[in-house]
């Protein structure tokens, strides 16, 4: 059996993800060190998913706004815990103007900002600074709203899709009366990313609250959905923080209660941006390339036609334009169906293999004689080969394909859910009880997984010294599992007992 990629996920992971991603004509390097630029398959895939998570989020009362891109350097000094966090990632501008200089173009040293802007890394305080503006009272709040925007934080190791200087997400921010309301709000957010990572893009997840050291920095409680790659390395794949006060005691955000007092604002913030599409590739691309979910497929079916330069040519267009008109007026997934034909002046070889690298869900070849025989030849991308290793090209008749399509979608998208959550439950292990066996799992194997083990939730200088402890070992904690089972033992790292699970890992 022959991949369609130079490298396989066994000989290098890391090697496979970038192939995965040039072949798949993803995105390319821009020229500017830690920055894409994403080509059309690559955004049509994050526009699909934009447009799925945009509807779950308005359905649960957001609205869409946007703020500025440029946030004032004095917005970050309020929030000390928050600058801390950010403060090396931060691009800062300086000047508003260039000027000619020995052939050179530098910053005018008379066009100085008189406060130094910074490019926005995420928008708490700007936004904070709206929400105080904004709620004066009681009747106004929850105030509820979301963005989708760019982001820049600076970065010394960079991946496409994983870990950019720029990237595209959404971010959400709330505020509320009361504890209780904030809190529901983070969680309902956390829920809804969890139902979107698994129900559109066929990514199992684990949802949790994140250890103190792993927190947003200024929030008070930090959750996340962890994905696992088929490396065994974690990936978080979003985030939803409850704020408490610290943004509004920093950015003023008060309101006066039923009662005629003057109380701080609540709030949370939340998130999910372009890494859900490293995600995906790590979670479902093979050594031919992609395969993505039919439901944040650009185009779940593509049609190729086997062109000759011939007079039967035009036959063989027609028919499959009417196959393309009848796959776009059947429904999947509560969506018209995405059919294209590619009538690319490219060989019919070349273009099918060029949508088995980018991970169409079901290509469909057509040429004379299946134009004769009203057929169509099929080819799925969740089972590419037979069993004797060859390409599994079904022929079957282009009504059946017709009846059958919707039905294909569904089973692609199920079936690669279920592979990757078998491939999860199977990689967790909840046996390990002391550091020893911790150190042995994860050096076993290249791919180990992840371990669940009692966790006291020590704080302070203890929990420094865990961290150190797993930074030492290239682990790190992920989550505490909502469904976990209850703790009945000693933590694995102090030897207290422990109150809850903790998942530990290795993470991109």
């Amino acid at each position: 059996m022959k991949h369609a990629l130079s490298v396989t996920r066994e000989q290098d992971f890391a090697a496979w993800y970038q192939a995965v991603i040039a072949e798949a004509d993803m995105a390319e390097e821009s020229g500017v060190r830690g920055c894409m630029v994403i080509r059309p398959w690559g955004y049509g895939i994050w526009e699909r998913m934009q447009k799925l998570l945009d509807a779950q989020i308005k359905a649960t009362g957001h609205e869409n706004c946007y703020f500025p891109l440029f946030i004032p350097l004095s917005y970050f000094e309020k929030e000390a815990e928050h600058v801390d966090g950010f403060a090396k990632e931060m691009a800062v501008v300086t000047h508003h103007r260039l000027i000619q200089q020995d052939g050179k173009l530098v910053p005018d040293p008379e066009a100085k900002l008189e406060e130094p802007l910074v490019v926005r890394p995420t928008s708490e305080t700007v936004i904070g600074a709206a929400f105080s503006r904004w709620v004066q009272s009681w009747r106004d709040l929850p105030v509820l709203i979301n963005q989708w925007a760019n982001v820049v934080r600076w970065e010394m190791r960079t991946r496409m899709f994983l870990r950019t200087a720029e990237f595209l997400w959404q971010e959400g921010h709330t505020a509320h009366a009361t504890v209780e309301e904030a809190m529901e709000e983070t969680l309902k957010m956390l829920e809804v990313y969890r139902a979107f990572a698994e129900d559109c893009v066929a990514m199992p997840v684990v949802a949790g609250e994140k250890p103190e050291n792993e927190r947003f920095p200024g929030a008070v409680a930090t959750y996340s959905i962890e994905a696992m790659m088929q490396d065994g390395k974690a990936l978080q794949a979003g985030t939803s923080h409850f704020l408490g006060t610290t943004f509004s005691q920093a950015q003023n955000i008060r309101f006066q209660n039923a009662e005629g007092s003057q109380e701080l604002a609540q709030t949370t913030s939340w998130g999910v941006s372009t890494r859900m599409i490293g995600g995906l590739i790590m979670t479902h691309g093979d050594d031919d390339g992609l395969r993505v979910p039919p439901r944040v497929a650009p185009h779940q079916i593509v049609i190729v036609p086997m062109l000759r330069d011939t007079e039967e040519d035009a036959a063989i267009v027609d028919y499959c334009l009417d196959l393309v008109d009848q796959l776009n007026g059947l429904d999947a997934f509560r969506e018209p169906v995405r059919a294209l034909l590619d009538k690319r002046p490219t060989k019919a070889a070349n273009k099918r293999w060029g949508w088995v690298k980018k991970g169409a869900p079901i290509v469909i070849e057509v040429g004379g004689r299946d134009v004769a025989g009203a057929n169509v030849s099929v080819i799925r991308r969740d089972r590419l080969y037979r069993e004797d290793g060859k390409l599994d090209s079904r022929i079957i008749a282009k009504s059946d394909l017709v009846a059958t399509a919707v039905t294909m979608l569904e089973e692609i998208q199920a079936g690669l859910f279920a592979d990757a959550k078998a491939r999860l439950d199977g990689a967790i292990d909840a046996s390990i009880t002391d550091l020893e066996a911790l150190k042995a799992y994860f050096n076993a194997s290249k791919k180990p997984g992840w371990a669940l083990v009692q966790w006291a939730k020590p704080t302070g200088a203890e929990l420094d010294k865990v961290v150190q402890w797993l930074k030492g070992e290239k682990l790190t904690l992920r989550n505490v599992p909502g469904d976990a089972s209850a703790a009945d033992g000693a933590c694995i790292f102090t030897g207290s007992p422990a109150v809850e699970r903790v998942l530990v890992g290795r993470s991109y």
